[in-house]
C-alpha cells in the first residue's frame, strides 16, 4: 500500500467520564466500543466510540495532578485534547518532527503497535499523535487503541462518521502551515485553510484576536440530525447553529445519507 496519513481518532477530556459518555451516546446514537485499562497508569479512565471507521475518545482524570487534568484547567474546560493520525511510517514521521525541533512527549509501544505523541506546546492547539497497528492498513483492519474487537465495529461510510477536526487560531493560515510542515502535506482551501489527509480533513478557523489556539470542533456525519439535536435538547446541552457542545468542544453535525 502507498504511504498514507489518516485522521483516525479525536480525544476529548472531561472532568467526569460518565456524564460525557451519556451525552455522546445520546447525541450520536452510538455506544462505547472499548474502555482501555492501560490509561489507568496515567491516572485516567476512558471510553471510545466508533464513528464509521474512526474513533471518538473521551478521557477523564481519576486523581489529581494528571497531564489531562492540568490541560483541562489551563483551557478553562475546553476539552479538545488530541488529534490522532494513523500511518504506515511512524518512526520516519517521528524523526521528521524531531528534525523540525518538536519534542516527543510519549511513546506507546506494543508488539503490534507504535504510537508517538508530540509535545502539545510544540504542536500548539492540540497534541498530535502518529500511530500504526500491524495489519491496520485497511480501515476495517485492526486498530490497537480501539481494542481487540474493533473490526466488528469498523463501518467505513457508516454513521456516525468522523469527517474533520476544526482547530482555531488568531492566525489560522500560520498554524495551518505549521501543522502542514509536521505532516508533510500542503495547505489548501479557499478562505478556510485546510489539510486534506488520505482520510479526513483538518480545518483551521479564526478565533478572536488574542484568543487561544485549540482544537475547538469535530465535524461528524449523522443519519438523522433532527434526532441528534432533539437528544441534545433533552439533555440540556448547549446548541448553536447545528452544533452541540460536549466537553467544551462543538460537535458540528452534518446530515449524511
Amino acid at each position: 500500500m502507498d504511504t498514507y496519513l489518516r485522521l483516525r481518532q479525536i480525544c476529548l477530556v472531561a472532568p467526569e467520564l460518565r456524564p460525557a459518555v451519556d451525552d455522546i451516546a445520546a447525541v450520536l446514537g452510538t455506544q462505547v466500543c472499548y474502555r482501555d485499562p492501560s490509561v489507568g497508569r496515567y491516572g485516567l479512565e476512558n471510553a471510545l466510540f466508533p464513528l464509521g471507521a474512526d474513533i471518538l475518545e473521551v478521557v477523564a482524570p481519576t486523581r489529581d495532578g494528571t497531564a489531562a487534568g492540568r490541560f483541562l484547567e489551563r483551557s478553562g474546560g475546553r476539552g479538545g485534547y488530541m488529534v490522532i493520525l494513523d500511518c504506515n511510517d511512524v518512526e520516519r514521521r517521528q524523526a521528521h518532527a524531531e528534525a523540525l525541533g518538536l519534542r516527543v512527549a510519549n511513546i506507546i509501544r506494543h508488539d503490534d503497535y507504535l504510537g508517538v505523541q508530540l509535545h502539545p506546546r510544540d504542536c500548539r492547539a492540540a497534541m498530535l499523535e502518529f500511530n500504526h497497528t500491524v495489519g491496520g492498513e485497511a480501515l476495517t483492519g485492526p486498530y490497537h487503541p480501539a481494542g481487540p474487537n474493533w473490526p466488528q465495529f469498523a463501518r467505513p461510510g457508516g454513521t456516525p462518521s468522523l469527517l474533520a477536526a476544526e482547530v482555531e487560531s488568531p492566525n489560522p493560515s500560520e498554524l495551518a502551515n505549521h501543522w502542514a510542515r509536521i505532516m508533510e502535506l500542503p495547505v489548501s482551501g479557499d478562505g478556510t485553510p485546510s489539510i486534506r489527509l488520505s482520510h479526513g480533513t483538518i480545518l483551521f478557523v479564526p478565533t478572536e484576536p488574542g484568543g487561544a489556539e485549540r482544537l475547538i470542533g469535530v465535524r461528524i456525519g449523522v443519519s438523522d440530525i433532527g434526532r441528534s439535536l432533539a437528544a441534545a435538547t433533552q439533555r440540556c446541552l448547549r446548541r448553536e447553529d447545528g452544533a452541540v457542545w460536549i466537553c467544551g468542544v462543538r460537535l458540528v453535525l452534518q446530515q449524511v445519507a
